[in-house]
């Protein structure tokens, strides 16, 4: 499913139009986006909880050619799943 197949079942589901289910959509993203980046949870009840996690420094390997490569420390995104999206899975 992409963007675009998203806005067309909201719309549906919704009883609005894709342009409002659109608008609906791109605020979420953009306010998710928002509160990840100054490293808040969001938790969604059903579904589950964004959260940034602070990876540390490690040592890796280049695949092709063996040598030990430093990889810096790094933020990232966690993704934990809800008991019920557990369930339907």
């Amino acid at each position: 499913m992409n963007k675009l197949d998203l806005i067309k079942i909201l719309s549906q589901s919704a009883n609005i139009s894709k342009a409002d289910a659109e608008r609906g959509l791109i605020g979420l993203l953009e306010t998710m986006k928002q509160a990840i980046e100054v490293g808040e949870r969001i938790n969604l009840v059903g579904f589950g909880s964004f959260s940034v996690i602070e990876r540390a420094p490690r040592v890796g390997r280049n695949p092709k050619t063996g040598e030990q490569i430093r990889i810096p420390s790094r933020r990232s995104i966690k993704f934990c799943p809800g008991q019920a999206l557990k369930e339907i899975v």
